[in-house]
């Protein structure tokens, strides 16, 4: 019941905030991730960096963007790092970097999401 309480504005029960493209789908209140309704096991960094990649599908993230969204602060030496969280997560999404569905690369800027987009909640 208390959980119910939180998500009331103005006497109605709001859905929990659901992001989904393609078969892929996040849960941002249950801090869940499921591709083909397969729970993908997304370290919390991986979990915030899709987070902001499918709020804004098609912007070009730089690298410093996407350590700012996933740490909430941006260290300019953790940039390179974030090609590898990238690395990780195309393997988990089942994403190829020579033929991306979901994370494109941006030559000379850094990622975008790129998959078809539809947003619940």
């Amino acid at each position: 019941m208390y959980a119910l309480s939180l998500r009331r504005s103005r006497g109605q029960v709001q859905p929990p905030p659901i992001l989904r493209a393609d078969t892929l789908v996040l849960d941002l209140e249950a801090h869940t991730a499921t591709k083909d309704d397969q729970l993908l096991d997304l370290t919390p960094t991986e979990f915030e960096i899709l987070a902001a990649f499918m709020r804004h599908p098609g912007q070009a993230f730089t690298r410093l963007q996407l350590v700012e969204a996933a740490q909430g602060v941006a260290y300019e030496g953790y940039e390179r790092v974030m090609d590898q969280h990238i690395k990780n997560l195309r393997a988990k999404l089942g994403d190829d970097a020579r033929a991306p569905r979901f994370i494109e690369t941006v030559f000379g800027v850094g990622y975008r999401f790129s998959a078809e987009f539809r947003h619940d909640a």
